[in-house]
């Protein structure tokens, strides 16, 4: 069985619904299908959230209808059928009231995750109503049943595989199930999620508990690119990452893909292949464990919104536990690090969590004196081995001379040099790393 997840963007009008149709039955292979919200659902959610947070109530009433006129359009151009369009109206129908009684009661965080939840249920109901218009055959997969998290808001793969099994078992002649992404319940068995871009991750842990043959993600690109071709104009698609590679990649910034999608993956060595909706022909990416490939740089990857600390100590040197401290500060408001470089009376440390940075700074204070800047972006040089490749630090270094580096990163793992600079000149440095390392002008 393999699994083949659709994002937004490939489900987020009703002909890229066809063409998911079309993708998902030109085999016979059993398969579960896992599809995001149409594009832009979850953002109009979110700012309803927030919304009601802020007692706003007038104004989440008019995203919920705006948002409720934009699925009656919808499903008019996706079904043809009066049965089919009778079913999908009473669909959203049923979705909407919910939305709307939300707006009467007292609101928490426990009812936003059922707002949020909504974008990936219309989606794939909408589609099962659409496969079942079309007369495909297909089961509906409540991903709400399967799907958990336990108390520290990690998949637990062993529940999830518990109750996916069970579930399969029932349907041995079935070739094609229907599931949402991102959703799922934690271990008050409420309705949460997998945070953003979780319908990525979704698919992995799936694959994973079913040692799935491949795990297809579908967006609208062809496959992982050497740099972001939002930013730099010439860029080209890596055919072959392995697991570690792909990993940095997606952690460092390529929005392709979920950071945590590749571990559940590389867990029971599944395959994942990066594929184009819009063009299903080409190759894409293919990224597994079967060795990592040539030596040296493949791609680029930026993250934005980077804050460094900075805590500098004349006790330092010769301070017992200095490290363990930091750490542990850290460790308490479960913030994690990006990037880390020490000296003998200091160290430098980023984040892209700022949650509970005032209180972080606060402790922190208690050993040295604190440092912090904001607005940064860290730029990652991605490949197997990378330093194994002649003269790679010179290019590297010469591509950004004209740019302050505020800490370079190497050495907790082979497969990355990281650069921190002023996100100010993010764009201009990755169009120079593109010139210098891959020979584009």
């Amino acid at each position: 069985m393999k699994i083949m997840k659709f994002g937004g963007t490939s489900v987020g009008r009703p002909e890229r619904m066809h063409q998911v149709k079309d993708l998902i039955t030109f085999d016979d292979d059993k398969k579960i299908v896992v599809l995001s919200a149409l594009s832009g659902t979850t953002n109009v959610l979110v700012a309803i959230g927030d919304a009601l947070s802020a007692g706003k109530k007038d104004e989440a009433k008019e995203k919920i209808e705006s948002l409720q006129d934009h699925y009656l359009q919808f499903y008019q151009e996706l079904l043809t059928s009066e049965a089919g369009k009778a079913k999908a109206l009473q669909i959203i129908n049923e979705h909407f009231e919910f939305l709307n009684i939300i707006l009467k009661i007292s609101f928490n965080e426990a009812i936003n995750k059922d707002i949020l939840a909504q974008g990936e249920l219309l989606s794939t109901k909408l589609f099962f109503t659409f496969l079942q218009e079309q007369e495909i055959p297909a089961v509906f997969l409540p991903a709400l049943e399967f799907m958990c998290i336990d108390e520290n808001n990690e998949p637990n793969l062993a529940k999830i595989d518990e109750n996916l099994e069970a579930i399969l078992a029932g349907y041995p002649d079935e070739s094609i199930f229907i599931t949402q992404g991102y959703i799922c319940k934690n271990h008050l068995n409420e309705v949460d999620n997998l945070k953003r871009g979780g319908s990525d991750y979704t698919a992995s842990l799936i694959g994973s508990v079913i040692y799935a043959s491949v795990v297809e993600i579908w967006t609208d690109i062809d496959g992982m690119h050497n740099n972001d071709p939002r930013i730099v104009e010439q860029t080209r698609p890596i055919a072959q990452l392995s697991f570690d590679e792909a990993a940095e990649l997606a952690y460092f910034g390529a929005k392709i893909l979920h950071p945590a999608s590749i571990w559940p993956a590389q867990l029971h060595n599944v395959p994942v292949k990066l594929l184009n909706t819009m063009e299903p022909s080409a190759p894409g990416t293919t990224i597994t464990g079967a060795g990592e490939g040539s030596v040296g740089v493949k791609a680029i990857a930026a993250k934005d919104g980077i804050t460094a600390i900075k805590i500098k100590s004349s006790r330092m040197l010769l301070a017992h536990g200095f490290l363990r401290k930091v750490f542990e500060i850290f460790e308490n408001y479960k913030t994690s690090i990006d990037m880390i470089t020490t000296s003998e009376v200091a160290i430098s440390l980023t984040l892209d969590d700022t949650t509970h940075l005032k209180e972080i700074t606060s402790e922190l204070q208690k050993l040295g004196k604190v440092e912090v800047d904001h607005f940064l972006s860290i730029i990652c040089i991605v490949g197997n081995s990378i330093m194994q490749e002649r003269n790679v630090l010179n290019k590297i270094m010469a591509s950004v001379e004209d740019f302050p580096l505020r800490m370079v990163s190497y050495g907790g793992s082979k497969h990355n040099v990281s650069l921190l600079i002023d996100g100010k000149h993010k764009n201009e440095a990755l169009q120079s790393l593109n010139k210098g390392l891959f020979d584009f002008n």
